[in-house]
């Protein structure tokens, strides 16, 4: 049973994963604000966003599916223990090629990203 629980979850996180690769290729700020966690905060190298800072960002840059760029996304892995995971995936974007970990909590029944780091992926040259 506990191993039927346990792949209903990665199930939920994975649908939320799919979420998330359609909002950042579509730009779809609404999406992308209903799964993240009103507090998220977002970090890269040298930079620190509140979610609505990065939202802001997201609704004015170019749209990657309007440009026409293929929808690559991948989920490189996913760890879940109880109501908490940890996703890694991988985030080409605008010619750039991310590698994103998402930090997610399950609270009133819904999976949330509430943290992500993101920076580019040191082992794709795309010079």
């Amino acid at each position: 049973m506990a191993a039927m629980a346990h792949q209903a979850e990665l199930a939920a996180i994975t649908t939320l994963l799919g979420h998330y690769f359609d909002g950042l290729h579509r730009a779809d700020t609404a999406l992308l604000s209903s799964i993240f966690d009103d507090a998220a905060q977002l970090y890269a190298p040298g930079v620190r966003r509140s979610k609505q800072q990065w939202l802001d960002l997201v609704a004015n840059r170019p749209v990657p599916a309007a440009l026409g760029h293929a929808f690559a996304y991948q989920i490189l892995s996913i760890e879940q223990t109880g109501e908490q995971a940890l996703a890694k995936v991988a985030c080409p974007l605008l010619g750039r090629h991310f590698i994103d970990y998402l930090s997610l909590l399950k609270e009133q029944d819904q999976w949330r990203i509430v943290a992500k780091l993101y920076a580019d992926n040191p082992f794709i040259n795309t010079h």
